[in-house]
């Protein structure tokens, strides 16, 4: 075994016993390992935020939305969906017309405003069905069926198979003595849950032909949503067809739809560089303060074996040795403790949250393999770089002084 390797083991020790590690590397190795799992665990749950955040988006939303300046009502909708078809060129998975309107909902005593919007079948099958948690996906022309959020079920007290009244404004005005709104029945046959409540408490869909009827639009539709084959290229598939598109029809993609909640995203990675350096300082200083220690507790061995011929080099590589096992210990249990409590928290929901705010009803842990590999990585360079400093000074140490230091 390597003589400087062989000594650094023994100096890790405890007097005691070969078996049993000093306290002050036991203390070194909690501190490193919390501070990893802490690192990892922060940027995972960050992570998992933006991932879990951006697929719900995408699971409910369109790739890119079509819509009309101010709300306005799309004329000619069968030509330009030719010209937004010939635009994209087989790009996309989907290209689905809408309507969308704001109704009131009533059911007993209670009365509320939702957007109501008639879809076709096709975008049902891709957007829908993968949300849905009650009933099914009926939404016939023929008969008045509407595929409400659970959480404006749970609202309205409401289950599937029950009624609903929706009254909506004729022509999108205002209701007045010559406008009178219309009053219609709904039976609901579906509960979705998207995972964000703000979209479970105000979108409700209904069949297209029914939306065109009950809102007494023909050759008009409130936009399309789009969904493309490669996600890489939405911006400029949508920059394209904004700029064939004639007034007033207007596209954006769904981080634009989302702008504020991947902002707040933003927002919340901003104090990371912080919690990375204040977690990289306390590392440091841990493995530092205890290779100070240990060369203080050590300073007369360090004298023996100075004057038994044992060189500078020899003498910095036993305590580089030492920190590079602290640390290395330390990475691994704490890698195994944030890998423990990211599985246990994906697994049980322990940490919920109040999806009102953060769009999520738990926190989301995303696990990455390279996140663990680059941190630990990190961990051990700067493990090497912070023994280097209590090395130099223990090579220093002259042996005459340091055998008369007790």
């Amino acid at each position: 075994m390597n003589f400087s390797f062989q000594i650094a083991n023994r100096y890790i020790r405890s007097k005691k016993g070969a078996k049993f590690l000093s306290l002050i590397s036991v203390i070194t190795i909690a501190g490193i390992s919390l501070g990893i799992a802490v690192l990892i665990m922060a940027i995972s749950i960050l992570s998992g935020f933006d991932k879990t955040v951006s697929e719900n988006i995408i699971k409910f939303n369109a790739h890119i939305n079509i819509s009309g300046f101010s709300s306005k009502n799309l004329p000619n909708y069968d030509s330009n969906y030719k010209i937004i078809e010939n635009a994209l060129r087989g790009k996309y998975s989907s290209i689905s017309p809408y309507i969308s309107q704001k109704v009131l909902i009533t059911k007993t005593d209670f009365t509320d405003g939702i957007l109501l919007t008639g879809i076709d079948s096709g975008y049902a099958e891709q957007s829908l069905k993968k949300i849905l948690v009650e009933g099914n996906l009926n939404l016939n022309s023929n008969e008045f069926n509407v595929i409400i959020g659970k959480k404006l079920a749970v609202n309205l007290k409401v289950m599937v198979g029950d009624f609903i009244n929706v009254i909506s404004m004729r022509n999108d005005e205002i209701p007045s003595l010559s406008n009178f709104p219309t009053i219609e029945q709904f039976k609901i046959t579906g509960i979705y849950e998207s995972g964000m409540a703000e979209y479970d408490d105000i979108y409700a869909y209904v069949n297209f032909e029914t939306a065109k009827s009950i809102f007494e639009i023909k050759n008009e539709v409130s936009g399309f949503n789009i969904n493309v084959k490669n996600i890489s290229e939405i911006d400029s598939l949508k920059d394209k067809l904004q700029s064939i598109l004639p007034y007033p029809y207007y596209t954006r993609g769904y981080r634009e739809i989302n702008k504020h909640i991947f902002t707040w995203l933003e927002l919340q990675q901003k104090p990371i560089p912080i919690v990375l350096g204040l977690i990289i300082i306390v590392a440091i200083f841990n493995i530092v303060g205890a290779l100070l220690m240990l060369i203080i507790q050590k300073t007369e061995a360090i004298g023996v074996l100075k004057s038994m011929g044992a060189n500078r080099k020899q003498i910095i590589q036993i305590f580089v040795f030492q920190g590079l096992f602290l640390a290395g210990v330390g990475i691994i249990l704490g890698n195994f403790l944030a890998f423990i409590l990211s599985w246990i928290q994906n697994t049980y929901k322990i940490i919920s949250l109040p999806s009102q705010i953060y769009y999520l009803s738990s926190v989301p842990i995303f696990i990455d393999v390279k996140v663990y590999i680059l941190i630990s990585l990190l961990g051990i360079i700067l493990a090497f770089l912070a023994s280097l400093i209590p090395s130099f000074i223990a090579s220093r140490i002259q042996p005459i002084k340091a055998i008369k230091f007790n």
